[in-house]
């Protein structure tokens, strides 16, 4: 009798541990039961699989080229990960009003409040997966690093979130903008040397190699670069002021963050005998623009880097 006891005791304990471990399982796992197949899609992405809401309406993002992009297709999360304390820069303005600004970091007390019904993590953050998928369908997208293509970043995201129509058109979009500047430059453009540097707070310049994002839509277009930035590299740090004529061309970008921080910057660079000697420093061909977007890896700042352009090169010799 007390053996038949004990083994009672042991089999309603085991149902109790069972049913427990089934209760706190992970979301993006429970939600692929039968019943609630009807209100999601089973996406694959880089941490496995994952069944997401059909209209997901409180979206999280943690990662800037992953909100610009959501943005983009139409979606506006509740909330993003992005620099603490400061304002989602100026080309995502309108877009962005009301969304909250977790910061560099996810802080998971804070999105446990927030309860979204999706996050858009990526692989850089795949420590805290398990976390995430407890507190809603997590999707983990691969975050490349250097983070290079605008467009596969776009694609990926629009089969996550079923706007494959929106991505196409905003890539079909991309391509007729740069067909118009082109037929706007002319044939200028074959001949063209355009820099692209950035100058940051610490008034260190870096110029950008034909890896990044910014050097594809120079490309696309048909534009050249100076010597020192055609090679197959991303950025390249630290061009002190004796190597001042790696930044040097037919027309300068000269990127910054705030327009304080940029006229600071300048003045700087305008003190210096070196920088005086620039051809496109004689030629007046230095134009400051933001680096928000200058430097970014989304479609919006694709776009607005093509604003620049129109701007700055259509109406000058």
């Amino acid at each position: 009798m007390r053996i038949c006891f004990r083994f009672i005791y042991l089999f309603l304990l085991g149902v109790l541990i069972c049913t427990i471990v089934s209760a706190c399982s992970p979301i993006h796992q429970s939600a692929t039961s039968t019943k609630d197949l009807a209100n999601c899609r089973v996406v694959q992405h880089a941490a496995g699989e994952t069944c997401i809401p059909n209209n997901p309406q409180r979206v999280v993002t943690l990662w800037g080229g992953t909100f610009s992009s959501t943005l983009a297709l139409g979606i506006k999360p509740i909330a993003s990960t992005w620099i603490p304390g400061e304002p989602f820069p100026e080309h995502l303005q309108g877009k962005a009003d009301g969304v909250e600004n977790m910061g560099f970091e996810p802080n998971l007390e804070r999105l446990l409040l927030l309860k979204p019904d999706l996050i858009l993590s990526n692989t850089r953050l795949q420590n805290i997966y398990t976390q995430l998928s407890n507190i809603a369908p997590t999707v983990a997208l691969y975050h490349p690093t250097p983070p290079t293509s605008w467009q596969k970043t776009l694609e990926d995201l629009a089969k996550i979130l079923d706007k494959e129509q929106e991505s196409k058109k905003l890539i079909n979009d991309y391509w007729q903008r740069i067909e118009q500047l082109k037929q706007a430059i002319g044939d200028r453009r074959l001949q063209m040397q355009v820099s692209v540097a950035t100058v940051d707070p610490t008034f260190e310049i870096f110029i950008y190699g034909k890896q990044h994002p910014t050097s594809i839509v120079l490309n696309d277009i048909g534009l050249q670069r100076p010597p020192a930035q055609n090679g197959d590299f991303f950025t390249q740090a630290n061009i002190s002021y004796e190597n001042l004529s790696d930044i040097d061309g037919d027309v300068l970008f000269l990127s910054y963050r705030g327009e304080e921080a940029g006229k600071e910057a300048l003045e700087k660079l305008q003190q210096s005998p070196l920088w005086q000697q620039l051809k496109v420093v004689q030629q007046n061909r230095v134009y400051l623009v933001n680096s928000d977007y200058w430097y970014a890896f989304d479609i919006l700042a694709m776009n607005a880097v093509i604003d620049d352009l129109f701007k700055y090169l259509v109406n000058t010799p």
